[in-house]
């Protein structure tokens, strides 16, 4: 093992030029065609250390990209294998690198995508390359799971995921780490997405106000209720983050629609919070309430698999690496939930340290690079025996 961060500091460079073909691939999630080329790039890279397979999401999705890595030491059944997840879809549209080029400079890499998550997959397969070069055997098989839709909800790549986690060992997500301390992941909430929509009586707001129901009034009282929900001792959130309605200003609106975001640390939680959501009654009984939508990721919990995979980790850095790594949990999800609510062990922001994913200065740190890609390795290694 004292091999592998030698060796991982010493590939740098090409890590750097496949991160940097990644992310000159442009690849928004709503655009399936620059997504599939994304991950036919991906798999063109990795060609000489994997056996790789473009697998179906759906038409309005690109396909997702397993890789089966041809590692050193007696081939195992996947059941008994170790599960990475990640995925190269992006919030950015076609054309953000004419304003948002990739660049080195002070120290990082700049670029759409770079931080989240293409620098985390860039690592892992470096990771692996690592192993092979050093001939380092691992008793477990190891597949990377890629996804195209992580983004926009892994509508379409969700079963999928689940299929192949459930059997797995454990599964480690390279999704960026918190902060610039690049602390790892043990906990994410769940996160739930409603529709709100109020259904009113027209009328004129001059000539017959009176005869009317206003779903905006509506609306705005049930809003109110609907925050009241918030609870942050619990870590409970309710956000009411769209609001639309109307027709004109002259007239009494007969429709009106919030959209809400709910998160939560607890499935628990969200189970009795939608009950209550969906149990509210109109102030005024001339309107009609109805929702739509619901939890669309569980919340990856804190379970004894999940610390004890944070626990290796922690030793692991501590004794090859000589880096002291913390622990995290964040507000955001991440296609771990999904693992994590499986009762499958599930450590996640192993990938790069950085900031401002989904922001214009999204970049991650260089000197990194290094011992990320190379805690990736001692992973595996260690839970691949």
């Amino acid at each position: 093992m004292q091999q592998i961060p030698v060796h991982a500091a010493e590939r740098i460079e090409p890590l750097i030029g496949f991160l940097r073909e990644l992310v000159e691939c442009e690849s928004p999630s709503d655009d399936p065609a620059a997504v599939r080329r994304c991950q036919e790039l991906f798999a063109e890279k990795v060609r000489d250390i994997a056996e790789t397979r473009l697998v179906s999401c759906g038409a309005a999705y690109g396909p997702a990209l397993r890789v089966d890595f041809r590692l050193p030491g007696p081939r195992r059944k996947l059941s008994e294998g170790i599960l990475a997840v990640g995925h190269n879809d992006t919030v950015w549209p076609i054309g953000t690198l004419a304003r948002m080029p990739f660049r080195r400079a002070g120290g990082r890499l700049w670029g759409p995508g770079v931080l989240d998550m293409k620098g985390g997959l860039a690592f892992f397969v470096f990771a692996m390359r690592t192993l092979i070069e050093l001939d380092l055997p691992v008793r477990r098989a190891v597949r990377l799971w890629i996804v195209p839709d992580e983004e926009i909800g892994s509508h379409g790549s969700r079963a999928l995921t689940e299929k192949l986690a459930l059997g797995s060992k454990a599964v480690l997500v390279p999704e960026p780490g918190t902060g610039l301390e690049g602390k790892l992941k043990t906990a994410r909430k769940g996160i739930g997405s409603f529709t709100l929509h109020v259904r009113g009586k027209a009328s004129h707001s001059g000539v017959d106000f009176s005869a009317g129901a206003s779903a905006i009034l509506e609306l705005a009282r049930q809003i109110e209720r609907v925050a009241a929900l918030t609870d942050l001792k619990r870590g409970i959130t309710l956000n009411p983050g769209i609001v639309r309605g109307g027709s004109r200003v002259n007239v009494v609106a007969a429709e009106a629609e919030a959209e809400i975001d709910l998160r939560v640390v607890r499935q628990r939680d969200a189970a009795a919070i939608e009950r209550r959501l969906r149990a509210l009654k109109p102030v005024d009984r001339r309107c009609a309430l109805t929702w739509t939508g619901g939890l669309n990721r569980p919340p990856m919990e804190r379970t004894a698999g999940v610390v004890s995979l944070f626990k290796t980790a922690r030793t692991l850095a501590k004794r090859h690496l000589g880096l002291a790594i913390e622990e995290s949990a964040t507000g955001g999800g991440s296609d771990g939930n999904f693992t994590a609510a499986l009762g499958v062990p599930t450590l996640d922001g192993l990938g790069a340290v950085g900031e401002g994913a989904h922001a214009p200065h999204e970049s991650l740190i260089e000197d990194r690079i290094a011992d990320r890609t190379a805690l990736l390795a001692l992973l595996t290694l260690s839970l691949g025996q």
